[in-house]
């Protein structure tokens, strides 16, 4: 920029086109590559080229933004700036460019463009050269211009900082760089639009140039001496850290469209200094928005620590640090909120009420952590929101399902590109209360990757000792999560990590009953549906003799996910038919039409109704309701799914019925044995897992020591029952993983009946593990069992003695409909299995006994 040589450039010179901004000569500006064009010239021309002559380029201002990458070359501006390519920088991310660093040598007109492709050449010829100014300038006038224009440049920078290194050095540039090149370096310091540096481009008559600049000057003088009048409380220091800025950002033009701009981002700093010195924040978190805040004034909104550092005090400023919500401490309202909302459930109920009562004696009291354990459908989210609801505090669901970084719970470090908070303290700043009601749902199916694990991190999170001071990475200063109220949902605690478990608050949430789901389903599902389907009672009746064919024939689960979308369907099927009867209203009240297309309605078997089945012509009167009954549900639904077919599946012997509890509730299991002659060997088959296989050989090991007692033989009449005889025991539903020991005495049962050729009784159903001794040992999930051996209309189930005290939590209505067996070992739970009881034959001369 000092340099005052005669500059010769090329004839030919390729063109840069850039649309960033306007290079003027003696200037320096850093401009993006990422066209085409562009690209392939850095590459064909900057990088390949070895000659100082292949680092200087023809750059052209080019008003169309040059990212459309169109095929054809845009107009080019007549003036341009030939320029040294400094530096060149590349990158991949986010896509391929380069950055250059250029310094503008001397302006040139573009006679002639020679090609267009791959990048854009042209005869250019050379307009200004620092040894013919001199000459110019002799003239009086333009003598004249030049002393003028001098005296306002000393002005302005003299009105800068001149302790600052950058000031000093562009006030010896004043002195010692020739006047005539003055103008084009002071237009690219100060501040001044891309269209008044283009005009200043175009001037090639220096005496233009000298007209043309000294008013920008004068406007700038103009514009520091009003910010100075009004920034005279600003101490020493802040004027020192602003001149170190670049010299266009320093000066400061009022009115113009930068000018608004920047006046609205001040605005915006000092209304969240306030918001920062009149929030409840805690000390340290005060702190350490005070000294963010006193970094962002100082630091040019052009970096992009700027809009990082603003985003988190406007996230420290937002968060709930003393704001809450006060509870509804009135018990017997939330408990008339709960029954309303949800049916059964008394165990959760009892839970919330507890809380809502010690509140009540403790204001402080932590939140505690709850975590619902049930099948799917059995509504723990809901539950969730009832409880937000019945406490009058916010509610906030985080889905954790999938989720395996544990950056999700405690955010991204400031460092990084695309930081964020994490869901916690996100979830707090959407809530907008420190206390709301957090459902972590599906903490079971957390994953685990190299990015961390996210179940570790929920540990300081669901801790009532550690989270009143949970530390996010994004914020680094402590929250406290004690007042929060944690609700977690799972299907099951098998997949939790033991640290995890043990800080939860585990409440079992079983299967509802048929007549719990008839219930719900009249209470809540059918007017549900009914409104979504734009249906009313008067439209549409079920009976809950219907809804208890649609529970055992079409559905088969532990909560009423199924069961609501098959009465959607029906409401789908008669809103069609409402939909054709108001037609055909429409259609006979417009004409003389007497026959229509046949439409039968399914009804109820009533007197009052046996006219409106029989109707096939005309749709029902809009009066009159349609009653969906079982040839409804079949002409709907289709035939029905589940049909009770344990009574033929016991037909045979060495057929059993086990009970198997899952994920997804309880499940009635069919064991199936059969004896073929071999060589004593036993398959197992329908994909157990190595506790089931071990407890099918305890089985056939037990049978064999006391086959004698028994009297059990097999197909030759040998008490050894692996003598020349092979056993099969399969395990229907063979696409479905099973393991467990709770179906030892479900296969030794089986194997009992197939070799003493006796049928197991069709309404029994049994659960318990064994031992090699014949005892019997407890097993879990004994709710979700019966109730499935209530679901399947069996009367009798066989329990481990010691799961007895289990057998509480089951509903009322359900033991009235079952009979329990409760045994402590094998030989009672044979004599309960088989009619007349299973009898023991003893050595001659004794008398048979029966257990």
């Amino acid at each position: 920029m000092s340099s005052v040589s005669p500059i010769q450039i090329p004839s030919r010179l390729p063109l840069l086109l850039t649309h960033e901004g306007v290079l003027l000569p003696g200037s320096t500006m850093r401009t993006s590559v990422d066209t085409a064009r562009n690209l392939q010239l850095v590459r064909g021309r900057l990088l390949k080229g070895t000659s100082l002559q292949s680092t200087i380029l023809g750059v052209i201002p080019n008003t169309p933004d040059p990212a459309s990458d169109a095929q054809d070359l845009p107009p080019l501006h007549r003036i341009g700036t030939a320029a040294l390519a400094v530096q060149v920088v590349g990158s991949n991310w986010p896509k391929p460019h380069y950055t250059l660093l250029i310094t503008g040598l001397c302006r040139f007109q573009i006679v002639q463009v020679l090609k267009e492709k791959p990048y854009p050449v042209a005869e250019v010829e050379q307009l200004d050269r620092l040894e013919e100014f001199p000459n110019t300038c002799k003239t009086g006038e333009g003598l004249e211009l030049s002393e003028q224009f001098y005296k306002y440049a000393v002005q302005l920078v003299e009105m800068l900082d001149m302790s600052v290194p950058a000031v000093a050095k562009l006030r010896r540039l004043l002195d010692s760089l020739p006047r005539e090149a003055l103008p084009d370096i002071l237009t690219s310091i100060i501040r001044t639009s891309n269209k008044e540096k283009l005009q200043i481009l175009d001037a090639v008559s220096l005496e233009e140039r000298f007209k043309m600049t000294i008013p920008l000057l004068v406007r700038q003088i103009e514009g520091l001496k009003l910010l100075q009048k009004t920034r005279k409380h600003k101490q020493d220091d802040d004027k020192r850290v602003i001149a170190i800025r670049p010299i266009r950002r320093l000066t400061h033009i009022p009115g113009t469209l930068e000018d608004e701009d920047e006046d609205e981002d001040n605005d915006d700093i000092v209304m969240l200094e306030k918001k920062i010195r009149t929030s409840s924040m805690p000390e340290q978190a005060h702190k350490v928005c005070v000294k963010e805040i006193k970094r962002l004034k100082k630091m040019p909104q052009s970096m992009p620590e700027y809009a990082l550092t603003r985003n988190y005090l406007e996230l420290m400023v937002e968060l709930p640090w003393n704001k809450s919500t006060t509870d509804r401490l009135d018990i017997r309202a939330a408990r008339i909120l709960l029954d309303n909302d949800h049916y059964a459930m008394e165990k959760l109920k009892k839970r919330v009420l507890e809380y809502l009562a010690v509140r009540q004696l403790k204001n402080n009291l932590k939140g505690p952590i709850l975590c619902f354990v049930g099948p799917p459908g059995v509504g723990k989210t809901s539950v969730g929101r009832s409880v937000a609801k019945t406490l009058g505090r916010e509610f906030h669901r985080i889905a954790l399902g999938g989720v395996c970084d544990q950056s999700d719970i405690r955010g991204h470090r400031r460092t990084y590109v695309g930081s964020m908070p994490g869901r916690i303290i996100n979830g707090l700043k959407t809530a907008g209360v420190n206390n709301p009601v957090f459902l972590l749902d599906e903490v079971d199916k957390l994953g685990k990757s190299l990015q961390g694990d996210p179940a570790a991190a929920l540990l300081e999170v669901l801790d009532p000792e550690q989270n009143h001071n949970f530390t996010d990475h994004y914020l680094n200063v402590a929250f406290d999560l004690s007042q929060v109220l944690f609700i977690a949902t799972a299907n099951t605690t098998a997949t939790i990590p033991p640290a995890l478990l043990d800080r939860m608050e585990i409440i079992q949430v079983p299967g509802y009953t048929q007549e719990e789901k008839i219930e719900i389903a009249h209470r809540h599902l059918i007017p549900k549906q009914l409104e979504q389907h734009g249906l009313t009672p008067q439209q549409v009746q079920i009976p809950q003799v219907a809804t208890l064919d649609i529970i055992t024939r079409y559905t088969r689960e532990a909560g009423v996910r199924s069961l609501d979308r098959k009465l959607g369907a029906i409401c789908r099927a008669v809103a069609v038919k409402v939909a054709e009867g108001q037609h055909k209203e429409a259609k006979l009240d417009h004409s003389d039409v007497t026959e229509g297309e046949g439409c039968r309605e399914h009804v109820l078997e009533d007197p009052k109704a046996e006219s409106i089945g029989d109707a096939t012509d005309l749709a029902l009167p809009p009066e009159m309701p349609i009653l969906i009954d079982f040839h409804a549900l079949k002409d709907i639904l289709g035939p029905p799914m589940y049909e009770m077919e344990v009574s033929e599946r016991l037909s045979q012997p060495g057929v059993a019925i086990g009970l198997a509890w899952t994920p997804l509730g309880g499940e009635i299991m069919f064991v199936e044995a059969s004896r073929m002659d071999g060589e004593g060997q036993l398959t197992l088959t329908g994909q157990l897992g190595d506790v089931m296989k071990e407890s099918a050989h305890l089985a056939i090991s037990w049978l064999r020591s006391n086959a004698k007692k028994y009297h059990l033989t097999n197909a030759s009449g040998s008490f050894d029952l692996l003598d020349n005889t092979d056993i099969h025991l399969h395990f229907p539903a063979g696409a479905v993983t099973k393991d467990g020991p709770s179906a030892g005495v479900t296969i030794v049962t089986c194997l009992a009946s197939l070799f003493s050729g006796r049928l197991v009784r069709s309404d029994v159903a049994m659960t318990g593990e064994i031992t090699l001794r014949g005892l019997v040992l407890p097993v879990g999930g004994i709710k979700d069992k019966v109730l499935a051996a209530h679901r399947a209309g069996l009367k009798t189930v066989i329990v481990p003695q010691r799961n007895e005290k289990d057998l509480e939590e089951i509903p009322g209505n359900v033991r009235q409909d079952l009979r329990f067996v409760t045994a402590s070992c094998l030989d009672e739970v044979l004599n309960a299995a088989f009619d007349g009881g299973f009898t023991v034959k003893t050595r001659p001369g004794l008398l048979n006994s029966k257990l």
